[in-house]
């Protein structure tokens, strides 16, 4: 027995004496953009606990190795350690390649926060998650009046749509995680349908200068920025629950998501929000309730040489419409401007009645993409998205649970996109877009269609480039080209046919002429070709501030609404009239920046014009009687416009505790072919915050904000008498005046108590129109009959886990 022992043991010293241990393994480490070497990255094997360094030249050598299978870690600062195993077989040689590629686009600071630019010389702004989060129970557009030149256009407090620097709706795009959202946006009342609290920041560039995003975008691009997922096993998540005084409700939204170290990650985020009728500082405003639910889940696969992954979301909003802005005749709307109170006050209530919205919105995403060694990055993305509308009238009968407007909007998306980015200092950001729409108007409403049946495509290409000079200087350019494709198919009545001319200008057209109720079946088809042209320059003075200038050439083919509207709307309880004879709007705009930052102050001013060629508005242009009774008249109109004006923020640390800010905006609009003012525009407002901060008291933070909103007195005069039976009399109804001017108070305060496991839990404490002051809106579509809000305590409570 004891000779087998020593048999066996003698063999296995055999073996392992014969088992080669003086290997060497020879590597380098390069950039995976452009291949040049890495020096002072750091070189890992994992079962042997050896280290080296790569040199000058990115070389590392490690001797006296057994053959066999070892994990390498490689890892170098601004770099995502990479791990992988290599087989030692005699002397042995492998090449690695890390991301050494800095971002060096330069980044906008606000309330402390920086955002990576998608822009180098546009004017651009970067909110950040805890920006956001006071917003949580609030709505996309409040939370962009953060940005200085950003303004809202509401229906009421619900329905908030972002104004930039005097322009909104199809003049503004929306990105949703890669995705441009399709909701039929064009209506004023029509909100975007975006769960602030599925997105991690929000990205605001002012004019079209984003061109990977589309080339109609007069106004600007708003960009919701997707939660970012690191390659470790992790599981986090957080919970932030509302409640507020206005309303008498709240929210709760809570996420989770699970990363793992290999790559893979899955998420998921819901929203719940019921709010019952707001009020004015001296009355309810009846039938303002808010009902919202929204989900977001995704998976995928995220390295730095390839992945994919999957998104999808539905957010669904009923809206209440203030019950004393639904007018039933012309006498309704004079009494109503005339009047300081609604005609319409009840006792609160969470029920939602007409008139009222219910929108629902699904959008379906995948993306893939794949780097390639000293090339760049091609990304591949399909997504689809459903939007279902319904507006309801005050309706009695049969038809009281029918909708008046009942729209559903279908959208298929392929993109192709390729980043070149071998060479720091010459990016260039190519991208191919196919995409198909189509709208499907219920006939079976009881009412006319306002919108018609018609099926949409669109065609795109563009081209972005950026070339660092020298260290001073930088330059962008792009080109785009998008092909737009309308077929519609609509009824006209024949008087209305008529009575427009298209009975001479459109006769081709017209596929029935002999439609019950004296109408006609016409089937509208439309080209359009739109090229958009970028170019700018950065110029850094010093360490401290920079300069930027930028052009953008832009066209946007005018929208179904603007083309098509034909008859009473009746959630805006007015008569909407498109034009078929509507074209391209044509943007040329100039914007110039310089920006100053030191350690206690900065500066941020942007000067911008637009000089805008055939330029879409709409106006009221008197009243029309129908079975109802008699509505004003709104109609599309076309102009050359000039808007310019002047954005602005100071910030000012006076010690360690306390802060003092500003931002300014100014914007001038002008109607030069008529001679007057363009009908809309904000007015110019300024906001001063005082903040104060102490870190040893639970990190508190306090700001006061000073918002003054002047009256805006520049405005066309769009009036018009109305006859009314009662007094068989004609009166004039002021539709045109604007409000006084008003000044709030704001309050925001949050403290951080922080528990043994050190996530803190976060209370906040807000107070908006702090002294309940009663005003009216100049761009609230319902000014004319109610005051906005007024005083709203909301309580916020987050938990990170």
């Amino acid at each position: 027995m004891k000779n087998c022992a020593l048999f066996l043991l003698l063999l296995l010293s055999q073996l392992v004496s014969s088992q080669n241990c003086n290997s060497t393994y020879l590597g380098e480490v390069k950039d995976f953009h452009d291949g040049s070497p890495l020096y002072g990255a750091t070189i890992h094997l994992k079962e042997l606990n050896k280290y080296a360094a790569t040199d000058i030249n990115g070389k590392f050598k490690f001797q006296n190795l057994c053959d066999g299978t070892i994990t390498v870690l490689v890892s170098h600062i601004g770099c995502e350690t990479k791990e992988t195993q290599v087989i030692i077989n005699g002397d042995s040689f492998s090449s690695i390649n890390l991301e050494h590629h800095t971002e060096e686009l330069d980044e906008v600071n606000l309330h402390g926060n920086s955002g990576k630019k998608k822009t180098l010389t546009s004017q651009e702004t970067v909110l950040k998650k805890d920006v956001l989060e006071n917003y949580s129970s609030g709505s996309l557009g409040d939370a962009l009046k953060e940005v200085t030149g950003v303004s809202s256009v509401n229906t009421g407090n619900a329905i908030v749509k972002p104004v930039i620097n005097g322009l909104h709706s199809s003049r503004i795009t929306i990105i949703n995680n890669g995705v441009r959202l399709q909701d039929q946006d064009w209506g004023i009342e029509h909100a975007p349908n975006i769960d602030i609290n599925s997105v991690e920041s929000v990205t605001v560039v002012k004019g079209s200068g984003a061109l990977a995003y589309g080339g109609d975008a007069i106004g600007g691009v708003v960009i919701l920025n997707p939660n970012k997922f690191i390659t470790k096993d992790s599981l986090f998540g957080k919970s932030i629950l509302t409640a507020q005084s206005n309303g008498r409700g709240g929210s709760l939204t809570s996420s989770l998501t699970k990363t793992f170290e290999k790559g893979w990650f899955v998420s998921g985020q819901g929203t719940y929000k019921q709010l019952g009728d707001f009020h004015a500082p001296d009355y309810i405003l009846t039938n303002t309730g808010v009902k919202t639910k929204a989900i977001s889940l995704s998976t995928g696969y995220k390295k730095f040489e390839k992945g994919f992954d999957v998104y999808y979301s539905y957010i669904n909003n009923s809206l209440g419409i203030l019950s004393a802005s639904h007018i039933g005749n012309a006498q309704d709307l004079l009494n109503a401007i005339n009047n300081s109170d609604p005609l319409i006050t009840e006792d609160f209530s969470y029920k939602i009645n007409s008139p009222r919205q219910d929108v629902s919105h699904h959008l379906i995403k995948t993306n893939f993409y794949k780097r390639f060694e000293n090339l760049g990055k091609l990304s591949l993305q399909y997504d689809y998205q459903n939007n279902k509308r319904f507006e309801f009238d005050k309706r009695v009968g049969d038809d009281r649970n029918k909708p008046a407007v009942d729209l559903t909007l279908q959208t298929h998306s392929i993109l192709s996109d390729f980043k070149f980015d071998a060479n720091n200092n010459r990016v260039f950001h190519a991208g191919v877009l196919t995409r198909y729409q189509d709208n499907f108007a219920n006939p079976d409403t009881g009412v006319r269609r306002l919108i018609p049946d018609y099926q949409k495509i669109d065609l795109g290409a563009y081209i972005t480039s950026l070339f660092k000079l020298n260290s001073k200087l930088s330059i962008d350019a792009g080109l785009r080209y998008d092909f737009n494709r309308i077929d519609a198919k609509k009824f006209y009545q024949e008087s209305r046919w008529n009575s427009n001319g298209y009975n001479e200008d459109f006769s081709d057209i017209i596929i029935d002429d002999n439609v019950t109720g004296n109408q006609l079946l016409v089937n509208p088809i439309f080209n359009y070709h739109n090229i958009s042209i970028s170019t700018g320059l950065m110029y850094n003075i010093n360490k401290k501030s920079h300069f930027s200038f930028n052009y953008t050439l832009s066209n946007r083919a005018p929208n179904p609404s603007e083309l098509f509207s034909d008859g009473l709307h009746h959630s805006a309880a007015r008569i909407e009239l498109g034009d078929l004879r509507i074209k391209q709007e044509h943007s040329n705009r100039f914007s110039t920046s310089y920006n100053f930052n030191n350690d206690k102050f900065s500066i941020n001013s942007e000067l911008f014009l637009n000089s805008i060629k055939d330029f879409i508005y709409l106006e009221p242009t008197g009243s029309e009687f129908t079975i109802r009774g008699e509505f004003p008249v709104w109609e599309y109109k076309q102009t050359n416009a000039l808007l310019f004006g002047l954005d602005a923020n100071l910030q000012y640390q006076l010690n360690s505790n306390w802060i003092v800010s500003n931002k300014t905006s100014f914007v001038h609009g002008e109607d030069k072919k008529n001679k007057r003012s363009l009908i809309d525009m904000p007015p110019f407002n300024t906001v001063t915050s005082f903040t104060f901060n102490k870190g040893k008291w639970l990190d508190l933070t306090c700001t006061l904000k000073s918002e003054l909103v002047v009256k805006q007195n520049r405005y066309p005069n769009n009036n018009f008498e109305v006859y009314i039976p009662q007094t068989d009399s004609n009166e004039l109804i002021d539709i045109s005046s604007t409000p006084a001017g008003y000044h709030l108070l704001h309050f925001i305060s949050s403290i951080k108590v922080y528990q043994e496991s050190k996530t803190p839990i976060e209370i906040g404490v807000n107070v908006n129109n702090l002294l309940n002051t009663s005003y009216r809106n100049y761009l609230n579509r319902l000014r004319y009959f109610s005051d906005d809000i007024g005083r709203n305590m909301m309580i916020s409570l987050k938990i990170n886990y």
